[in-house]
């Protein structure tokens, strides 16, 4: 991703999360298998609970997050984002319609009516996306709000103390600056140019993978999107009140692991100590180290963990 200098200037945070991005993000996830140690319980509750009018999402929100805009409009309520989606039937081009019905597991009959305005496809998209939503996203929308503005709130203190380019890089293990290109390795590979139009972001409690950019909500000539994982995924989230601030930020288990990196450990000595597994010490410490608050190096075959001094500050101000 190239930035200009106006760019830089010009990147701010989304307000507040979106029900049908949330739920466009939460259908993706489910379908995923990455980070089985934290969304592997809510995969599978989700698998019980989905009802089954729900199903033809799949068709069009698949695993990689790659999905047709139309579905997650950025809209403030459920009842905005589905006069959104319906309004912009008329507007899906047969390129969409291709890229689409390739991807799709099921039958593409039903993609192929929704594009050609069968009132009966429409009606069935809209009912798919209400139930989903009564589902998987009403019934936590408060801890997807917590997810949310934690991310941001961190974030926000990290770009203050270290620059926007620390707070960029910290949205993704994998993603590193190159002069004023943000780079993220890994498959699919794609160059984009901002051209000055700026950068909104938008973290996710649900989402998993690489950061994703895409047309923000004035248009192919405004602002991009860029949406990124929370630091704290949405199982991390206590379903109660947090007991401090670095419990609403990071979730207690996560949290619990940065107070004890204040004495280096190995991974196994983070699962033993906190009584957590193995795969979850992994997931806790990978995301640590891409929000830049600890550090890992190899000793043999053992891996070290320590606190950095961006997450002392942090545990400083957040107990």
């Amino acid at each position: 991703m190239h930035f200009t200098a106006e760019d830089l200037l010009n990147i701010t945070f989304a307000s507040e999360p979106l029900p049908l991005v949330e739920l466009g993000m939460a259908i993706v996830a489910w379908q995923r298998s990455d980070q089985p140690a934290v969304f592997g319980r809510w995969r599978g509750r989700v698998g019980r609970e989905l009802p089954g009018r729900a199903r033809p999402l799949l068709d069009l929100l698949r695993p990689d997050g790659d999905n047709p805009q139309f579905v997650e409009p950025y809209a403030r309520t459920l009842e905005e984002g589905l006069a959104v989606v319906r309004d912009a039937g008329p507007l899906l081009t047969p390129d969409e319609l291709h890229r689409v019905a390739a991807r799709a597991p099921g039958s593409p009959s039903w993609v192929h009516a929704l594009w050609a305005q069968d009132r009966e496809a429409w009606d069935q998209l809209g009912g798919a996306l209400r139930s989903a939503h009564e589902a998987v996203v009403a019934p936590h929308w408060s801890r997807i709000r917590q997810s949310f503005q934690a991310d941001v709130a961190w974030r926000t203190r990290l770009l203050a103390a270290h620059g926007i380019k620390a707070c960029l890089a910290g949205t993704h293990p994998l993603a590193a600056w190159s002069g004023t290109v943000l780079e993220v390795d890994g498959p699919p590979h794609y160059e984009v140019h901002l051209g000055g139009r700026g950068l909104l972001l938008m973290p996710s409690p649900f989402w998993t993978g690489r950061p994703l950019l895409a047309e923000g909500p004035d248009g192919p000539d405004g602002r991009c999107v860029l949406l990124y994982p929370a630091l704290t995924p949405l199982p991390l989230v206590g379903p109660g009140p947090a007991q401090g601030a670095l419990d609403a930020l990071l979730g207690r288990t996560r949290a619990a692991v940065l107070q004890s990196l204040i004495e280096q450990r190995t991974t196994s000595e983070l699962a033993r100590d906190l009584d957590i597994s193995l795969p979850s010490a992994s997931e806790h410490t990978r995301t640590l180290r891409a929000a830049g608050l600890i550090t890992s190096e190899r000793d043999g075959k053992a891996v070290l963990h320590s606190v950095t001094g961006l997450g002392v500050d942090l545990l400083h101000s957040g107990g």
